[in-house]
């Protein structure tokens, strides 16, 4: 595997461990663990910030003159990209409605 390659993956798997921690934020919201969802919506946030100085860093080459070959991967990375910014702000106003919805089951 190339460097490109690695550099890609690594995006890939970094916001795809933040999409997996907004989805367990969710879960744990719905079960009424809301300090497990922000935890987890903190983890989220960690992961995906790793994805995203990775995707700066390329953004910054490419700025710079560097060509940088618009494979699959890195279209799948940034496709990824997007998926975990939509499960974030899904898995936000899921943790709203939960707690709306415990209050009034009180």
């Amino acid at each position: 595997m190339g460097e490109m390659e690695q550099i890609v993956f690594g995006i890939i798997s970094s916001v795809g461990m933040a999409k997996s921690s907004f989805v367990e934020a969710m879960r744990a919201a719905s079960a009424g663990k809301f300090e497990e969802a922000e935890a987890k919506m903190k983890e989220g946030d960690e992961y995906y910030a790793k994805g995203h100085d990775i995707h700066v860093d390329l953004v910054q080459k490419e700025a710079a003159g560097e060509y940088l070959s618009p494979g699959l991967l890195l279209i799948h990375a940034e496709d990824q990209m997007m998926s975990a910014e939509l499960v974030r702000l899904m898995a936000e106003e899921n943790i709203k409605l939960s707690k709306r919805i415990q209050e009034l089951e009180k």
